[in-house]
């Protein structure tokens, strides 16, 4: 059995049908969504093909992304084709590449930053749960802060479920959060730290649920995407600035020397990074934070909000929430001087013509070359 759908993308075709709700929707919708997803953001079928989508299985969307970028390939479980671009009509499994994930295989991810075995799984009422559960611990970053990638994820996975139980769409999580994160300013300017770290913690909660949700739903916008990356840009400096202001409530304001030393290393440091980050994604077609191991690990820790913010709670806990404010402006010096060390580096390997690549890219090539 099989339906034949006309899209944006081009021709879909769903093999089988399956009753089986993921994420609140049904695995023809998914699919559905998924493919009008591509074709917003540019993707189109080649001439003669047909996009095909297995209903039985729920997949990685990367698996998707790489059919999209490689008309003629299908992925497979075994013998039971997934996903593929390929021709109308014909056999799905006499496609030129044919590639059986049931082998282990690892795929690096370049948008999230990771390096694993894409999900592939049946999908049944028994699995459904499991399924979620893969598809949004899929959606993380590999490369991200210690907070988000160690202490609530689970918390955040609850959230997204009831999300999307009660279809919020990620932009009413994303003003709830942008709402928070307003609040926890206002807070902070007062010096009431306490409370302002309970919501900016919600809002950075919600920070990540929205993200999720977009992933896992498949309602990404253009505009949510403004809102959630602006707010994210933006945010941080206005929360030390008022976390200064707020010390005179505590009776521990700083001199006007410090505070002006403090705002300079934090704003300067916070933009400057940003740059050197642009820099290299420009230079070298990929993100600064993936180039080596090294790389990867010092992203946990960099002076970004989330770690920053640890910074803050242990000085808080201490009762000086002045002396986090000072440690958080070295801070934020000391990564960015691994910044600018890191983009010479590379601009100096690159000089002497050596290549510059990420370690991922490396683990997948050496993957494929013991496969072979």
């Amino acid at each position: 059995m099989s339906q034949l759908l006309s899209t944006n993308l081009g021709p879909v075709r769903l093999i089988g049908d399956n009753a089986t709700p993921i994420w609140g929707m049904s695995n023809a919708e998914r699919n559905r969504r998924m493919a009008q997803s591509a074709a917003k953001n540019g993707s189109q079928l080649a001439p003669g093909h047909e996009l095909l989508f297995n209903l039985a299985y729920a997949f990685d969307p990367l698996l998707l992304n790489l059919v999209l970028d490689t008309p003629g390939t299908l992925f497979t479980w075994g013998d039971a084709p997934i996903v593929g671009q390929v021709a109308q009509g014909a056999d799905p499994l006499s496609a030129p590449h044919v590639v059986d994930l049931s082998d282990g295989r690892q795929l690096y991810n370049r948008q999230l930053r990771k390096l694993e075995q894409p999900m592939v799984r049946e999908l049944t009422p028994a699995s459904r749960r499991e399924i979620e559960r893969r598809s949004y611990f899929g959606a993380y970053k590999g490369v991200t802060d210690l907070l988000t990638k160690y202490l609530w994820p689970e918390l955040a996975l609850v959230l997204t479920r009831i999300a999307a139980q009660l279809r919020m769409t990620p932009n009413m999580v994303s003003v709830i959060g942008v709402t928070l994160c307003v609040v926890a300013t206002f807070l902070f300017a007062k010096g009431l730290y306490w409370t302002g770290f309970l919501s900016g913690f919600i809002f950075m909660v919600l920070d990540t649920v929205d993200g999720k949700l977009a992933r896992c739903t498949i309602t990404s916008s253009k505009w949510g995407n403004v809102i959630d990356h602006g707010v994210d840009l933006v945010h941080p400096p206005f929360w030390w600035y008022f976390w200064g202001t707020g010390l005179v409530c505590w009776g521990l304001a700083l001199s006007d020397e410090t505070f002006a030393f403090i705002m300079t290393a934090v704003i300067a440091g916070y933009v400057l990074q940003r740059v050197i980050e642009g820099l290299f994604l420009r230079s070298f077609k990929m993100h600064i934070h993936v180039w080596r191991r090294f790389d990867s690990q010092f992203r946990l820790i960099t002076a970004r909000r989330n770690p920053n913010m640890v910074i803050l709670f242990v000085a808080l806990l201490a009762g000086r929430p002045d002396i986090g404010l000072v440690a958080l402006a070295w801070w934020t010096i000391i990564s960015l001087i691994v910044h600018a060390v890191r983009l010479a580096q590379a601009y100096a390997m690159r000089a002497s013509g050596r290549s510059v690549v990420s370690w991922m890219d490396e683990a997948e090539a050496a993957l494929e070359g013991q496969r072979a």
